[in-house]
């Protein structure tokens, strides 16, 4: 993509890649501010929890898509708030803002490596390496990794695995799975019913962090039901991590993973600078920190005119 100047436009909304939890609080906190919010919703999901302010729904059509949008629409700040497995989309969004010239901020929640227990999870590079291990772990396994990576899991079709998701399946699934259609935030006791209910052995799940799914592990601790977790892929370059490097940790096969940051209510708040000459992306990790860095960027636009 060719680079563009930066973007003349102080009546411009801010645009939020959203999508989850934190996107939705960060939506209702700008908006309440009084602040020109444009959430970007995927579209994947039937009937998406609507976050404050304007929303729009489908893709841009890749980074120089992106890129057109930013420009067209006039947007002051572009704050990527997707799923911590949304490598594509952030990869766009760092590619995006710098050819635009729009400051652009990474809102990503911590991983679960921090918790006590992670140190005894079965920690993997993807998803087939997951559903390997959970052949040999148990024989009724829990599947939490959502519908498009459900491909990966064919090698666990001869045994009866449960598997929820927030929305039906795109593709048949073996005869002998059970499908549990739920969204979160869930409790501690349905999800200790949950597990004895339907006598899983082995849980399955990503590193998505936050508190919203985060029950499924307190039950299988205390039930004693082994975890196997699919570590977070690395991002793009620029496109910042937790840490405020642009990464998130090193995993183990079988151990704990790097620490990913403060997960206080201030969050923390890292720089990566860019390899171009463009601005550094700025990333924190709290809803908290994403709205003061909003905030006082818009401040600082209009004391500058």
């Amino acid at each position: 993509m060719t680079a563009q100047p930066p973007v003349p436009a102080p009546d411009g909304p801010v645009l939020l890649l959203g999508g989850t939890a934190e996107a939705r609080a960060l939506a209702a906190a700008l908006h309440d501010a009084g602040v020109d919010v444009l959430t970007s919703l995927a579209g994947r999901v039937r009937a998406p929890a609507r976050p404050a302010g304007r929303v729009r729904i489908g893709g841009f059509g890749g980074a120089e898509g992106l890129r057109r949008y930013l420009v067209a629409e006039r947007v002051r700040l572009l704050v990527d708030a997707t799923h911590p497995y949304a490598v594509t989309m952030s990869g766009n969004a760092v590619a995006a803002a710098a050819a635009a010239g729009v400051p652009l901020l990474r809102l990503a929640r911590p991983g679960w490596d921090a918790r006590p227990d992670a140190a005894g999870w079965h920690w993997v590079p993807g998803h087939r390496e997951a559903a390997a291990l959970a052949a040999r772990l148990g024989r009724r396994p829990l599947l939490t990794t959502g519908r498009q990576t459900l491909a990966d899991y064919a090698g666990l079709a001869d045994r009866p695995a449960v598997v929820r998701l927030v929305e039906p399946p795109d593709r048949p699934l073996p005869a002998d799975w059970t499908v549990l259609l739920d969204r979160g935030p869930y409790r501690l006791e349905d999800e200790l019913l949950l597990l004895r209910r339907h006598g899983i052995d082995v849980l399955v799940t990503k590193d998505s962090g936050g508190r919203y799914t985060s029950a499924k592990l307190d039950a299988a601790a205390a039930l004693g039901i082994p975890v196997v977790v699919v570590a977070r892929p690395a991002h793009p370059a620029g496109a910042g991590g937790t840490d405020g490097t642009g990464g998130t940790g090193s995993t183990g096969s079988t151990g704990s993973t790097g620490s990913t940051g403060s997960t206080g209510s201030t969050g923390s708040t890292g720089s990566i600078d860019g390899t171009d000459g463009t601005e550094p992306v700025t990333a924190v990790d709290a809803v908290d920190a994403a709205v003061r860095w909003v905030i006082d960027r818009l401040a600082g636009d209009r004391a500058a005119r």
